[in-house]
């Protein structure tokens, strides 16, 4: 945005939210990483906030599987969203935490766990995985970053032939779509192979409950669970920006969806 409007200073520039994570992606099949505690120890390891203030400026959210508020309908309020597994704010005692649990795995500083981090070859994939790595190290991983063309980065995925990753997905606008999508049993795009009965069987309770107060405390009830199971821990959400020419008229910017404006039904050109 600052160099489009260093370049072009009459476009109008909006930045907003766009639903859009990254989240750390752990293949729970491949030993040792079916071992639960070590799949939190990961997840303790993340300081989201250090993710925001380098590759955005500090122009970010912190959130969990679905989209914080207030562009989010259905995210955590902040004080129930920090009392989740790895969310605490203090991200040295969240880190000593993890240490530990290394420590009784058997790792430690004489003994790391190598890892290859898979992610796909752009730089809103890639710049995030240098991130990652670095900071799986403060936890006795040592990550080498695999780049990965796009013509095969989803397939590679699919197939489960990855150990660790930096991915993005998106949330929202209703809670259907992220959660059965991509955390119920069986999906699809269920990448890292999670499956609970249990938060199955909220995912559909919430999907029949028409009364919204309701709805939000089931759906927070998938996000504990999911944040407790270390199921694709996500990390930070990025904006997007977006800039256009004084006369294109009745553009409107989708802020909890990449898609829903794309018709652009009600753009039009005063020229």
């Amino acid at each position: 945005m600052k160099d489009v409007r260093s370049q072009m200073p009459q476009a109008i520039c909006e930045l907003a939210s766009t639903g859009g994570n990254s989240h750390l992606l752990v293949n729970r099949d491949k030993p040792p990483f079916d071992n639960l505690e070590l799949r939190r120890a990961m997840a303790l390891s993340l300081d989201r906030k250090a993710f925001i203030d380098i590759l955005s400026e500090g122009q970010g959210d912190i959130g969990g599987v679905l989209q914080p508020l207030p562009e989010g309908l259905w995210g955590m309020p902040p004080d129930m969203l920090k009392n989740l597994p790895g969310y605490d704010p203090d991200v040295q005692k969240n880190r000593t935490r993890a240490r530990h649990i290394m420590d009784q795995l058997g790792y430690g500083p004489d003994k790391r766990l190598k890892i290859k981090v898979s992610t796909r070859d752009l730089p809103a994939y890639r710049d995030p995985a240098v991130i990652l790595i670095d900071q799986l190290k403060e936890v006795y991983f040592d990550g080498e970053l695999e780049t990965i063309d796009t013509t095969v980065y989803f397939p590679k995925i699919v197939r489960k032939d990855f150990t660790v990753g930096l991915n993005n997905q998106t949330s929202g606008p209703d809670p259907d779509r992220t959660l059965q999508l991509f955390y119920g049993c069986g999906s699809s795009l269920n990448w890292d192979g999670y499956c609970s009965p249990e938060v199955d069987k909220l995912i559909e309770q919430q999907s029949i409950e028409a009364d919204m107060d309701r709805r939000k405390q089931l759906v927070w009830a998938i996000e504990r669970k999911l944040a407790e199971d270390g199921a694709r821990p996500i990390i930070f959400y990025s904006p997007g920006g977006t800039c256009w020419q004084p006369y294109v008229k009745g553009l409107t910017i989708m802020v909890n969806s990449l898609f829903n404006g794309n018709r652009m039904e009600d753009v039009w050109l005063e020229r």
